[in-house]
Formats: structure tokens, sequence, C-alpha cells
């Protein structure tokens, strides 16, 4: 089994983004839009910085 070094640095990333914007309180909140992130979409993926829309 072969290790994907990208994909996984590719979610290291997204996590350190999340944690800081988890510190700054912007988590909850669309990059995009500036709208509420929903339960369902950080429950699905709690990486997500946009709405699926956005």
């Amino acid at each position: 089994m072969e290790l994907d070094l990208d994909a996984i640095e590719t979610d290291l990333a997204d996590v350190e983004i999340a944690l800081a914007r988890l510190e700054t309180g912007q988590y909850w909140t669309c990059e995009v839009t500036g709208r509420p992130l929903g339960d369902d979409l950080l429950e699905a993926r709690p990486t997500a910085r946009r709405l699926p829309e956005a």
C-alpha cells in the first residue's frame, strides 16, 4: 500500500486552518458569504470553510 503524502499534507493543512479559524471565532462562518456553516456540514466535513453553494 502506498501512502499519498500530498493528500496527507493537504489534510494536515486543512486541520491547521480549521484550528486557526476556531481560535479567531470564524470556524462557524463561510469564508465567502459570511453566512453560518450548519452543524450538519461541519459534522460531515469538520474542515469545511465554505458553504457548498459558495
